[in-house]
């Protein structure tokens, strides 16, 4: 993801998330630290005429990494393309030599869940009203020790 992403970004952005979306700036300041040595690494995923479709991004310090955010499109959603930012991200963790990583998702969407849970995710909290105004819980989720290639990717190719 680059600065010019930021505006299409927005817009699914503020499509798929309206009641506690992130702003532009929160936007910027992710991607004031996607510098070599920095602490982040986001990507956006693009349709064959350019148009983004997808976005993900993740906070890596000291050995712990954060799945900062997923997005896909409603239109291309169940094609694979969640999997294929989830494991960018997980592929990106582990070369960044962390020995876990966490999520928070909300309880209340279980095709999101079910998608970490594919990856080896497991449930280890709930962090009452995370998701505000809203006031709905997030489900804390980690994968001990991600690797360069993910679970989900070793099933899938024999299946």
């Amino acid at each position: 993801m680059r600065w010019w992403d930021i505006a299409p970004v927005m817009e699914l952005e503020l499509e798929l998330f309206p009641e506690d979306a992130w702003s532009a700036g929160m936007f910027w300041s992710e991607l004031a630290d996607t510098h070599p040595g920095g602490t982040r690494h986001f990507t956006v995923a693009t349709a064959p005429d350019g148009a983004i479709v997808g976005y993900a991004g993740l906070m890596a310090v000291a050995g712990e990494g954060d799945v900062q955010t997923i997005a896909v499109d409603v239109r291309h959603q169940g094609s694979g393309l969640g999997a294929a930012l989830l494991a960018d991200l997980i592929r990106e963790a582990a070369r960044r030599g962390c020995a876990e990583l966490l999520l928070e998702v909300r309880v209340d969407n279980p095709r999101a869940q079910r998608l970490y849970e594919r990856f080896g995710f497991e449930p280890v909290g709930i962090r009452r009203g995370y998701y505000q105004p809203a006031d709905v819980d997030a489900l804390v989720m980690r994968l001990d020790h991600p690797s360069i290639e993910p679970k989900d990717l070793k099933e899938t190719r024999h299946g």
